[in-house]
């Protein structure tokens, strides 16, 4: 089955919506298990289709061509969705677990009880899920909670978010969630309360660009495809911080990342303000030592930070890195030089690496 993610694609991405992951992927062995409707154009396809991919605010996922249609779409006349899929036993048995995840509710469901629903062996469900995901259907289901708590806390107290988010100890819910939220639960539920940010955004070779700071420094640095994107994507990580726009004291910051990308700069060397854990913070320093115009794979970088075992934790950090080319995540590839994925798009990505390579080259 062809992947639907890489290693250090975020975890919670997939979990927000494994279906985006699938149709960003053009993954046809998807096409029967669901339908995606395009609000921009009023149409539905399958997972595999040709045409560009629409922007995820416009897109909704739908079990069955009578669904989409009975929400309004019309089918797609390129791929044409109506004509028979048989999805295959493997993708069948992916898409079944999935949903059995998802309606688990706050129980905490192991891999041989998902196995004996399903009516496979542990070790089938086990790599099938892993080869068509990318993840184990254990890590799925622990990001879920994870997304789920992170959900939750924002309405209510960390207490009654971490059992109703499947969390059976606060041993369990601090040490998974301080290691992925890069804070405590409870600061986390604060989002960012007492905290200034301002931001601005600006057009970039890579699109738009946004550039955050506190009064300590740079918090984030992110592309996306439009300012409101990139605006609510900021707001959401910090919903109770006070957000202001400022189009004046970080200009500074704004031409730095600019001349960078044109070319016209080797580092970027930003004052910085990150929420991390120490480990985070360890590997993104590592990053920050990789030359201009080279790469690291996972593995290499894990062993510069002196822990050879920790290669799925450095792609993890790698992909929760809030502040990009600051801290140079798209230095890192995978073990066989191949590109993997990008917080910001692995197009974006290979852009990126083949400009310091010509620039290098050039230079």
């Amino acid at each position: 089955m062809t992947p639907v993610m890489t290693r250090n694609i975020s975890t919670e991405k997939l979990i927000e919506d494994w279906r985006w992951q699938v149709v960003q992927a053009k993954n046809a062995e998807f096409d029967g298990a669901f339908f995606f409707g395009v609000s921009s154009t009023g149409i539905y396809c399958k997972p595999s289709c040709a045409a560009r991919r629409p922007k995820r605010e416009n897109t909704s996922f739908y079990a069955s061509p009578g669904e989409a249609e009975r929400a309004g779409f019309r089918a797609c006349l390129r791929c044409r969705p109506r004509a028979d899929e048989a999805r295959s036993a493997k993708t069948e048995v992916v898409v079944r677990a999935c949903a059995l995840i998802e309606n688990s509710g706050d129980e905490e469901i192991t891999l041989e009880s998902l196995a004996a629903q399903l009516n496979v062996s542990a070790s089938h469900l086990q790599r099938t899920f892993k080869q068509a995901l990318g993840v184990s259907p254990k890590e799925f289901a622990a990001a879920r909670r994870l997304h789920n708590f992170k959900q939750q806390v924002r309405r209510t107290d960390v207490t009654t978010a971490m059992y109703e988010s499947g969390f059976g100890s606060s041993r369990a819910l601090y040490e998974k969630a301080t290691r992925n939220l890069g804070m405590t639960p409870a600061t986390y539920r604060k989002g960012g309360r007492n905290l200034k940010i301002n931001f601005v955004t600006a057009d970039s070779s890579l699109g738009k660009l946004l550039v955050a700071a506190t009064e300590k420094g740079v918090c984030a640095v992110a592309f996306g495809d439009t300012t409101e994107q990139l605006a609510s994507n900021l707001a959401s990580e910090f919903p109770a911080a006070e957000i202001r726009p400022d189009d004046d004291r970080l200009q500074s910051y704004v031409r730095a990342i600019v001349e960078y990308l044109d070319g016209r700069g080797r580092t970027l060397g930003l004052p910085l303000d990150l929420q991390a854990t120490a480990f985070q913070l360890q590997v993104w320093a590592e990053l920050r030592r990789i030359p201009y115009g080279e790469t690291r794979s996972y593995k290499e970088v894990a062993e510069q930070i002196g822990n050879v075992k920790a290669v799925r934790a450095v792609a993890r950090a790698c992909a929760t890195n809030p502040v990009a080319l600051v801290t140079p995540c798209h230095r890192v590839v995978g073990a066989d030089g191949k590109l993997s994925g990008y917080r910001w798009g692995v197009g974006r990505k290979k852009i990126l690496l083949d400009g310091e390579r010509s620039s290098e080259t050039s230079g």
